[in-house]
């Protein structure tokens, strides 16, 4: 999954993360707290603050202790609840699973560098099909070779 950002979702003003399937058309919007919206932001924006924030100090003991975030899972959706993995490499390679909220999980993400996987059944459930700007534009300039003068004529004396 690629992250796109966050937004704000209107009317309701709450912050919304937004991730797109890397090879297709698909999104998956997840609402999120005000503090992780601003945390993931502030790193997409390479924006440091002057003391580490609470994903800056996961990633501090992380490479303290010589280990790395292998990857990320959003892994299900529960009660319209999502569900995240974090995935740690430890010194032997053997890969520990942690359990987080996906908030946390790509605010360390993004911090961390490492990839983000959506499980298939919540792409399914929680995801969205949006065509490309690239296709819309064609859809619309397709549209615009074919249509006739008529065809405005007809629909104005119709009504």
């Amino acid at each position: 999954m690629i992250l796109e950002g966050v937004r704000i979702e209107l009317p309701s003003n709450k912050p919304i993360l937004l991730l797109k399937e890397e090879n297709g058309n698909r999104y998956l919007p997840i609402w999120i707290g005000p503090y992780e919206a601003s945390a993931i932001a502030l790193e997409m924006s390479n924006i440091k603050t002057p003391r580490p924030m609470t994903h800056d100090l996961i990633i501090n003991i992380i490479n303290n202790l010589k280990i790395s975030i292998d990857n990320i899972e959003i892994t299900e959706i529960r009660n319209n609840t999502f569900y995240a993995i974090i995935n740690i490499m430890n010194t032997d390679k053997k890969v520990i699973k942690v359990d987080s909220r996906p908030s946390d999980a790509i605010a360390t993400a993004v911090r961390s560098k490492c990839d983000i996987y959506a499980a298939e059944q919540v792409l399914e459930s929680g995801g969205l099909r949006i065509q490309s700007i690239e296709d819309e534009v064609k859809k619309f300039k397709n549209f615009l070779d074919n249509i006739e003068p008529e065809d405005f004529k007809n629909n104005f004396e119709n009504k």
